[in-house]
């Protein structure tokens, strides 16, 4: 009689060809490798280095210039030249400068349930909310699987998530993964698989659930999955490949290490203080903390519902004269798609900037670097020391409704103060 599964033993079970089970060692055919543009020119060079020159899977490798876009520098011009001329040579695909953030253009494009995806990018983990083993590697691991199309993973243990109840007014995804994340701790799930599960997935939409499989890592997770659901299936319809569904749930018996129940009706705005994201505290005791910028965007929260509430949050009203507030939508598709819905008009009359599609500000190489002493107020996934570019200042992560609320005030501020509806 056969053990039951989790959903990361039933995909590597899957992609091995075989029974795999936690900390056994696999080999598994990979479905999708990619690269972006700040760690893409030293996975191209140890490819060659290591004598390669053909790639496996030409159609099922991508290439995303996302994190230097527009280039701000010659050096990273440079290596878009050099990735370019990669995607020519082996007939890879490419994203343009423009085009958005890796992470959620394989989301919109690629990520299927129980296919394995890896990239040179620790968020890669992203694709895990459509029930896809999506994990971020070192860029020599990413090089082999480009030339030889399968990897090798040690099959993680399992937590399960299980998530109840009903969101209350004010709370999002955000909140949640930063509460669990001050619950398990920045290490406290090193090399498992975060599975959510629970009577609330039926109400926790496809963007919901890509933000918080994008933080798994956060946790030090190897994946973060959600099951392969009609939530899923509907996503796929919705984006031309409803052929590629297929269903995909753990087993009633699979063995869980750790089980952590969360009554989303208990939740409140969080917030992840400056310089560690387990730092971690509801919205309420920090109000009335001063900031310079807030930032809405990257492949955390840079998707049409996030930029929808902050839309919602900010019509009529003005960002504090103290307060920057950046925009960036995570895809040109979430870009053009906000532009139609009228969210774009609401955040220019609000005195919003808008940036290009792409990861901007959140790795501070240029779009929205922090001077001295400012503090800002980020929907991003990290907020260590000098990660927006200045050693100096600070960050705090939040919810895109909080991020609003707080550039209309020009202080941390709960969005539930400001807003009725959100």
């Amino acid at each position: 009689m056969s053990v039951g599964k989790t959903l990361a033993e039933k995909i590597l079970s899957l992609k091995s060809h075989g029974e795999a089970e936690a900390g056994d060692v696999v080999i598994a055919d990979v479905d999708l490798t990619f690269v972006q543009d700040t760690t893409g020119s030293l996975t191209i060079r140890q490819f060659k280095e290591g004598g390669f020159e053909a790639l496996a899977k030409p159609q099922q490798t991508i290439i995303f210039l996302d994190h230097a876009a527009p280039s701000p520098a010659r050096q990273l011009s440079n290596d878009h030249i050099l990735l370019r001329r990669f995607a020519e040579e082996t007939g890879c695909g490419i994203y343009e400068v423009g085009d958005g953030i890796c992470h959620q253009l394989v989301a919109e494009n690629f990520a299927n349930p129980g296919e394995v995806i890896v990239g040179a990018d620790s968020h890669t983990v992203t694709a895990g909310a459509l029930g896809a083993f999506a994990t971020g590697m070192g860029s020599s691991d990413v090089a082999v699987a480009l030339a030889l199309g399968k990897t090798w993973f040690r099959v993680p243990e399992s937590f399960l998530i299980d998530l109840n109840g009903v969101f209350p007014r004010g709370v999002y995804a955000k909140d949640l993964i930063l509460y669990l994340i001050g619950q398990i701790g920045a290490d406290g799930a090193t090399y498992k698989a975060l599975e959510f599960g629970g009577d609330a997935l039926a109400q926790i939409t496809m963007p919901q659930r890509l933000t918080i499989a994008n933080m798994a890592v956060e946790a030090g997770a190897k994946v973060g999955l959600f099951p392969g659901d009609k939530i899923a299936q509907d996503f796929l319809t919705e984006h031309g490949r409803g052929d590629n569904y297929q269903p995909l749930y753990p087993d009633a018996e699979a063995n869980y290490e750790q089980v952590i129940s969360v009554n989303l009706g208990e939740l409140e705005p969080m917030l992840s203080l400056p310089h560690a994201v387990d730092n971690v505290r509801p919205v309420a005791q920090l109000k009335g903390v001063k900031i310079q910028q807030a930032f809405i965007g990257t492949c955390t929260n840079g998707r049409l519902e996030d930029l929808a509430i902050a839309a919602e949050i900010l019509k009529g009203r003005k960002t504090h004269p103290g307060t920057r507030l950046l925009i960036a939508p995570s895809s040109r598709q979430v870009l053009i798609r906000a532009i139609e819905k009228g969210y774009v008009q609401s955040l220019i009359k609000a005195e919003a900037i808008i940036l290009p599609p792409g990861c901007s500000a959140c790795l501070g190489l240029h779009q929205g670097v922090l001077g001295d002493g400012e503090v800002c107020l980020s929907t991003a996934n990290r907020n260590f020391k000098g990660r927006m570019g200045n050693p100096e200042a600070m960050i705090y992560l939040a919810s895109p409704a909080t991020a609003a609320a707080s550039a209309i005030k020009g202080e941390i501020t709960d969005p539930r103060e400001i807003s009725t509806k959100y």
